[in-house]
């Protein structure tokens, strides 16, 4: 579905519930799998968590996990551990594109039986779950935190445990840093010294038979945008998030003060406030934080200022090259973009295109990200529906902001 975005101007004060956090629901999905006793509120109802959900319930031979970049890392590392159960996880064309070859390798040194269906190094792959005896293993620093974030998960049922080197600059560690507080909230010990990180066995219960998850900040980056394409003096307040955030993205809070943004925190919300701000060209290494890269660069773009932005070596491997669809994209709307395998440089700008259609790649990020540019400039959005895989009702949310928005 396509829609168009016209030219749009926001209520002054709004208020949005965001769905949970993506990125911890799946964690726990596979740690309420691991340990059956634990329960979750505020679960993401995005897509790729229902897929996650869908795959750990079924006992289905082949599990087909389509976009799902982080179900696939996490289950390639579940499947694993499920002895006597062989099973054959797939995904979609362009997640058959994606390299897992770096996450099965250190499964095979713990013991584990995978093996490739098709490509050599790419799913689909088949497991033959076994019971993994190994303990030690070690991934180079700066691949994806969620081959990182597969092993950790899974390591408290490992008959040993697990002692995991990594081997360079780590990167993305906000989102490592969150699975090891999963765990430890739920009663598995961990030790995070230097470039070790220990998980202990654990054959116990969790220690608490409730979670809650907070909402999800890569999503809470859209309104941040929006508000900083805002008047000044317009307010939204989106909820429920923490001051204390185990995401990785909640940087957002100091990046956007950049763009005139305040955020204040009333017990679980938070409200974001437009002010007077002399805008400058902003220098960001988005190493932690790669996912609001998208966010950040557009909100640039629509405020006609320069941007330099680095530590973007991930975004090569998702749901598309994220840093050529950049380009592709803001070169539509009248934007002068640089690209190297890891940064981008925007040059700033003095116009807007009108009515340019924005390919999203089967990106739900591209869709986001790009939407709030009708605050300046009417946009029209291609696939629109692509945001079911981490905001399923984002359009109808930002309808309520006072977006003018049609098919």
């Amino acid at each position: 579905m396509q829609i168009t975005l016209q030219k749009s101007k926001i209520a002054k004060k709004s208020n949005v519930q965001i769905t949970g956090s993506k990125s911890e629901s799946n964690r726990l999905l596979l740690l309420q799998a691991l340990y059956p006793s634990l329960k979750l509120d505020n679960i993401s109802n995005s897509d790729d968590s229902n897929l996650m959900t869908n795959a750990l319930n079924t006992d289905a031979e082949v599990v087909d996990i389509h976009h799902a970049g982080t179900a696939m890392r996490f289950l390639t590392a579940y499947f694993s551990v499920q002895e006597g159960r062989e099973t054959v996880l797939t995904g979609s064309k362009r997640m058959k594109e994606r390299p897992i070859k770096i996450l099965v390798e250190a499964l095979q040194d713990l013991g584990a039986e995978i093996s490739y269906e098709e490509n050599e190094g790419f799913p689909p792959i088949k497991l033959k779950g076994k019971k993994l005896t190994k303990s030690k293993v070690t991934l180079k620093a700066n691949v994806s935190s969620q081959y990182i974030s597969a092993l950790l998960l899974i390591a408290s049922k490992l008959e040993n445990g697990l002692e995991l080197t990594l081997d360079g600059e780590i990167t993305s560690i906000p989102y490592i840093n969150m699975t090891l507080s999963l765990l430890n909230q739920i009663g598995v010990e961990t030790v995070f010294e230097g470039q070790v990180i220990t998980v202990k066995p654990n054959k116990n219960e969790p220690t608490v038979n409730n979670l809650v998850v907070e909402s999800d900040w890569s999503s809470a980056s859209y309104y941040f945008s929006i508000v900083a394409l805002s008047e000044v003096g317009t307010q939204v307040t989106i909820s429920s998030y923490k001051e204390n955030s185990l995401q990785g993205d909640s940087a957002l809070i100091d990046i956007y003060k950049h763009f005139g943004v305040s955020a204040t925190f009333n017990g679980n919300s938070l409200t974001l406030t437009k002010e007077e701000k002399a805008l400058e060209t902003l220098t960001l290494d988005l190493k932690n934080a790669p996912d609001i890269a998208q966010t950040i660069a557009v909100s640039c773009f629509a405020l006609g200022i320069a941007c330099d932005l680095t530590g973007l070596h991930t975004l090569k491997i998702k749901e598309t090259d994220r840093l050529v669809a950049l380009k592709t994209e803001i070169e539509k709307l009248g934007g002068e973009v640089e690209i190297t395998d890891k940064s981008l440089h925007l040059a700033p700008s003095t116009k807007i295109n009108e009515f340019v259609s924005i390919a999203t790649y089967n990106d739900h990020r591209m869709a986001m990200a790009f939407a709030p540019i009708a605050l300046k400039a009417p946009v029209v959005i291609e696939d629109a529906m692509v945001v079911s895989k981490s905001y399923p009702t984002f359009w109808d949310d930002l309808k309520v902001l006072g977006f003018k928005i049609s098919e």
